[in-house]
This record gives structure tokens, C-alpha cells and sequence, in this order.
């Protein structure tokens, strides 16, 4: 007879000595110093670290105001200028020859961007937009992919006071027209194409196909950055080359001092419904807490080169590329390309060119280079040169334990702690992260809250859980860097982030948590309502199903759920009942591609679903509600335990589980 083993303890990894002694938040009696200057006063602890890190125009007398909760105040009578706060400042330190941006483009290129020249840039394009009309609290659609470009043009509105919502590149043209029509642009930057993996995929033609639909009619300007020179229509006198509109512009432009509460940017996320949710974020809060997180989290140093490897089409892209590392004068890579081009070596080659000491990426892209790395050995990472580097990261989504221990050993040599962070579109920053020189690394776990940050795990009525049980992740005190309002629609905002269930008084994060019963650590179990998480990227189980069953000529019904996936952490698995017989082998597989491609045109390629399979019809309780939580079970390929004696047509859940 065999014993029952006991579980195994989890690996711990303690931080390494030589970097503790020169962390910023310097091993664990300082976290507990910070956090416990957190509770004792709350408003102080947030006021020192605001004047430290941000130079005010005016200062702040008012902290916190919370009279209108949920729509909390932060530092309103505060002004500044992010855009000062990132460029000028750095300069008149004496920063101005200190390189702020390393690009490497698709092919290879290298171009090395100084605080001054970036300085200079977003002054010129400043100047361009206040002669286009674009005044302070207008809204500028970005539409570009990863360049020096897309972070002047972010800067060049925050300089002027406009409000910037960047639209990732890889959006449909509806994704792309109903961000700006929510958002009433008037203007829209965006370059002729972009290059990513060798190719030349289209920006500008999206952009002509989005405004051509009805609701776009307050966008007066299409600025067009000259990227591949490939051919584009052009609609004089809208559209306007970048280079010919800052041409002989000066490269100064004096900045607009905002207060703290205005609106510095809005970015659409999926939210559980089919319209996206414009996330208002603010100047001063926003700005202090990118700052900040960057500063503790990645222990960023003035000689450290780092590399976030998001886009700026996602809130990574803006909190830890445009403003968090340049708010501190750092010097950070910025990629064109992607990390299996030529080769799936490429992220290792460049960590190893240019020297690159922090590095931060999502699970999704660490897993892929498993696999690439496993079959080739020419692109493993040991066959590169990686002793530059001293601290990691992982975003986007949870990391699994054994894609940490093969991203620990094999990229960080067993040397690099990982700082494997928990936050949200909506958080603008970490918000359950580990310290690199704090924190005794558990793999699998985002370990404590950022200083300040009040997490907690509680059950449906607000009640904090038992730890090692697990429950609803919620924040129970408002922070700095968090979001404002949806835009243009409060009480969505109300109740999405702030329910009654909890008497609005937490922050709703919408993911589960469990803490461990001994160390209080973190871990997240995954989304708690119908939004899908593919490759860090949110998206709402409704928005796919609308795309579905928008093709009317075939599609009756659709449900959409998630399984595990070994690369991408989630896969979509569409439900699909059609107005025809339910189709098999080769004609089903022709009809998924159709719906796959329909998916792509109508959200965008990351939205096409992994698994389409076709039903007679879908698992219904008898009140016509979707049985969503027998189709997970089937997509997951479990044995079916719960009660299918309601169902009319047991026979469905084996046509259900046939993939295409």
C-alpha cells in the first residue's frame, strides 16, 4: 500500500544579499516600516511620496478627498505637466545627452533618442497640434505601433493639456471607430503602416475604413507619421503628413499647467458587456504612482537599462514605457518588432546588445520561447550572453510556477529575482507585487501588496476570508493611480468597480484570490466574471459573442468561454449554433475559419477564437439562461458532474465537445 504523500512545500527564493543592500526599499523590516506608515496616515504617507517624486507648478494643500466617493480626488489643487515632469526636469538636471530611448526597429535598426532630442520632438509636435486647433481637455485618438513616434505623439497631448486614448495597432477598424466615436476625437495620429515580423501591416487604411462609418464626424485631423513609405489612399485636406506639420515648428513649447484631477488619458478595456469601457485616468495621481511603482518594483537605478517589452496600445505600454521610467530619467528600450523575428532568439539577442539589467515581459511571450527554445537550441537562451541583467518581471496575466523556475534559471540565471506583478488597467500601477530586494520569492505568487496598497480576499457580502481559503480580490482604500470614472458614463463606473455588495466601499478588482495560510501571500486564480484573458489581454466574453452573432447570413447563436491554454494562459472557445444543419469535417472546418476571420474583422486578430464547435443548440436552465458553467466543463474536456437532467437534447454536449 502506498502512503499518501504530503504536499509539497512550495520553493522559496530568498532576495539576493548584494542586491538588498542597495535596494531602494532595502529587505523586509523597510517594506513593513513603509506599509506601516501607510496605516498610521494614510493621506501622509501618500503626500510625501507625491512631493518627492513630482515637481508641482503649485503645490497641493489637499490630499484626499473622498466626499464624492467613489470618484476620489487626489491632490486637486495641485498643477503640473506630465510632459515637464518627464522631459524638462530630466534636462534641466542635466540630463538633456542622456539617452532616454534606445528603438530597435523590425529589421535591426538602432536609433538612440537623447532626453533632449525627445524633449524637442514632442515640443515640435505640441506646437503642430495647438496650430491644428487642439486646445486643452480635447481627446487625440493614437493609432500607431510601437515607435519613438507613438511616445512623442502621447507626450505631445499631455504637454498641451489635450487627453490622448491610444487604440492598439492590432484593433480592427470597428474596434478602432467606436473608441473614437465614444471618445469624440478631433484628431487622429497614426502612421501609413507599421512593420512587425518582417511585414508591412496597414494603419492608415484602418483608420480611413473606421471614419468612413457614421459617428466619427468630430475628428477634423488625420496626422500621418511616414513609417514604410507604402501606398495609402490620402483624403486632403484631412490627412497631414507629420513630418511636413512640424517641419520648421520651434522645439519649444511652454507647457499647460493642469490640475492634478485632469484627465491625462482614457484607454478602452473589455469590460464583461459588449461596449468597451473608456478608463479616465489622472495628471497627478496617475503620474506620482507611475513613478513610484517603477521606482520600488524594478528598483530602477539612473545607470540600469530597461526593457518593458508591452505595447503602448496597453496600459503596461504607458505606465512603464512613456511615462513611469522617463518620470525618473532612466534609459529603457523601446521595440518595433516581435520576439520570434528572424528567430525566437531575438529577445536574447537584444538583452545581450545592449546590455539590457531589467526586463520586463508577459508569461504568454516566456512560454512561446519555451517551446521555441526546447526545439532549437540555436535560440535558447543559454547560448546568449544575458549576465547584464539583474532584475525580472512578468505582466498581463498570472505566471504559471513552471514557466517561472525555467524564466528564473534559464534567463536569469538562477540570479534574477522576479517581480511577478498584479494590476489592472484601471490600478495605472502595480498593486500586488513582490520587491526584488525585499521579498522571499514563492513562483506561482505575486506575493504582498505594494506599500500603501490595501488588498484583501472577502466573500460575496465583504467579510475578509479565512486565509488559504480562496475568495473576491478587493482593495479597500482608494490609491493614487486609480481609476477615475468610465468616461462618459459614471454610473457604469459605480457599478462595475464600487457594488452594493460590498456598500461601495471597495474596489471591485473582478479577479478571485487565495493567501496563503502561513506567509499571506497572494496568488490570483483567475477572472470571477465573463472576461476572457488571452495573452494579458482582456477581453469580454459578450464582445465576441456580438461579433458572432453579428453574421447574420449563418449564426443563430454563440457562447463564448475560456480554457486553459499552454501558451497564451486562456483560449477562446466559441459555442456556435448555426441557422443551417450543424455542419461536419471539412465543410465545419471551412465555416470556423469563416467565423474566425469574421472575429478578426470585426474585434481584431487576438479575438479569434481557438475552438469553434458547432451545436444543435446550447445547454439551456429552464429560464432560457446559457449554461456557461457546463460549456467551461466541456471545454475543458471534463466529465460532465453536474445535473444535465434539465437539458432537452442531452446529445449536445458530445457534438459540443468536437473542436474546429
Amino acid at each position: 500500500m502506498t502512503t499518501p504523500q504530503a504536499p509539497q512545500e512550495p520553493k522559496i527564493y530568498a532576495p539576493p544579499p548584494a542586491l538588498v543592500k542597495n535596494a531602494y526599499v532595502s529587505g523586509m523590516a523597510a517594506y513593513e516600516k513603509l506599509c506601516a506608515e501607510a496605516a498610521s496616515d494614510y493621506e501622509g504617507y501618500w503626500a510625501r511620496l507625491a512631493r518627492e517624486l513630482v515637481s508641482w507648478k503649485t503645490p497641493f494643500t489637499k490630499v484626499l478627498d473622498e466626499s464624492k466617493a467613489p470618484f476620489f480626488k487626489w491632490f486637486e489643487d495641485g498643477t503640473l505637466n506630465v510632459s515637464y515632469n518627464c522631459l524638462d526636469r530630466n534636462v534641466e538636471a542635466g540630463l538633456g545627452d542622456k539617452v532616454a530611448i534606445i528603438f530597435e526597429a523590425d529589421d535591426g535598426k538602432v536609433t538612440r533618442v537623447t532626453y533632449k532630442d525627445l524633449l524637442a520632438r514632442t515640443c515640435r509636435l505640441a506646437n503642430a497640434l495647438k496650430a491644428r486647433g487642439v486646445k486643452k481637455g480635447d481627446r487625440v485618438v493614437i493609432y500607431m505601433s510601437m515607435s519613438v513616434e507613438g511616445i512623442v505623439a502621447m507626450q505631445a497631448c499631455a504637454r498641451i493639456g489635450a487627453t490622448h486614448s491610444v487604440v492598439f495597432g492590432g484593433f480592427s477598424a470597428q474596434s478602432l471607430h467606436d473608441r473614437i466615436a465614444d471618445a469624440k476625437a478631433v484628431m487622429v495620429i497614426t502612421a501609413d503602416e507599421q512593420l512587425r515580423g518582417g511585414k508591412q501591416l496597414p494603419l492608415k487604411a484602418i483608420v480611413d475604413e473606421a471614419l468612413a462609418l457614421d459617428g466619427c464626424e468630430s475628428v477634423k485631423d488625420v496626422i500621418v507619421y511616414q513609417r514604410t513609405g507604402g501606398k495609402i489612399a490620402w483624403n486632403a485636406p484631412r490627412d497631414k503628413w507629420l513630418h511636413e506639420v512640424t517641419y520648421d515648428l520651434p522645439a519649444t513649447c511652454e507647457p499647460e499647467w493642469v490640475g492634478a484631477e485632469h484627465p491625462l488619458f482614457l484607454l478602452y478595456t473589455s469590460g464583461s458587456t459588449g461596449k468597451p469601457k473608456g478608463v479616465q485616468h489622472s495628471t497627478g495621481g496617475y503620474l506620482m504612482f507611475s513613478a513610484l511603482t517603477t521606482k520600488w518594483t524594478f528598483d530602477l537605478k539612473p545607470d540600469d537599462i530597461f526593457w518593458c517589452t508591452a505595447d503602448i496600445g496597453w496600459v503596461t505600454g504607458h505606465t512603464y514605457i512613456t511615462y513611469g521610467p522617463l518620470a525618473l530619467g532612466a534609459t529603457e528600450i523601446v521595440f518595433e518588432g516581435v520576439p520570434t523575428y528572424p528567430d525566437a532568439g531575438r529577445f536574447w539577442k537584444m538583452i545581450q546588445d545592449h546590455k539590457v539589467s531589467v526586463f520586463y515581459t508577459a508569461p504568454t511571450a516566456i512560454r512561446s520561447l519555451i517551446k521555441a527554445a526546447e526545439t532549437t537550441a540555436a535560440v535558447h537562451p543559454r547560448k546568449y550572453d544575458l549576465k547584464s541583467l539583474r532584475i525580472l518581471g512578468s505582466v498581463g496575466e498570472p505566471i504559471n510556477p513552471a514557466a517561472w523556475e525555467w524564466y528564473h534559471e534559464n534567463v536569469g540565471g538562477g540570479r534574477c529575482p522576479i517581480v511577478d506583478t498584479w494590476w489592472q488597467t484601471e490600478t495605472g500601477g502595480h498593486m500586488i507585487t513582490p520587491l526584488p530586494g525585499v521579498t522571499p520569492l514563492v513562483p506561482g505568487s505575486c506575493t504582498l501588496p505594494f506599500p500603501g496598497i490595501m488588498a484583501a480576499v472577502v466573500d460575496e457580502t465583504g467579510q475578509e476570508m479565512e486565509w488559504g481559503k480562496g475568495g473576491i480580490l478587493v482593495i479597500k482604500r482608494p490609491w493614487p493611480g486609480m481609476i477615475r470614472t468610465i468616461y462618459g458614463d459614471p454610473d457604469r463606473y459605480v457599478k462595475s468597480y464600487f457594488p452594493d455588495d460590498f456598500k461601495g466601499k471597495f474596489y471591485l478588482a473582478g479577479d478571485g484570490a487565495s493567501r496563503d495560510e502561513k506567509t499571506g501571500y497572494f496568488t490570483i486564480t483567475g477572472r470571477i466574471d465573463d472576461v476572457l484573458n488571452v495573452s494579458g489581454h482582456r477581453m469580454g466574453t459578450m464582445e465576441i459573442e456580438s461579433a458572432l452573432v453579428s453574421h447574420t447570413e449563418l449564426v443563430a447563436e454563440a457562447a463564448v468561454v475560456a480554457r486553459p491554454d499552454e501558451t497564451t494562459g486562456e483560449a477562446i472557445c466559441a459555442f456556435v449554433v448555426l441557422k443551417r444543419p450543424r455542419p461536419t469535417g471539412d465543410e465545419a472546418k471551412r465555416i470556423a475559419k469563416e467565423l474566425r476571420d469574421w472575429v478578426g474583422k470585426e474585434i481584431g486578430p487576438i479575438a479569434k477564437p481557438k475552438d469553434i464547435r458547432f451545436g444543435e443548440n446550447l445547454p439551456k436552465t429552464r429560464s432560457g439562461k446559457i449554461m456557461r458553467r457546463l460549456l467551461r466543463s466541456v471545454a475543458r474536456g471534463e466529465t460532465i458532474t453536474q445535473d444535465t437532467s434539465t437539458l432537452e437534447n442531452p446529445a449536445i454536449l458530445d457534438q459540443l465537445a468536437e473542436s474546429n
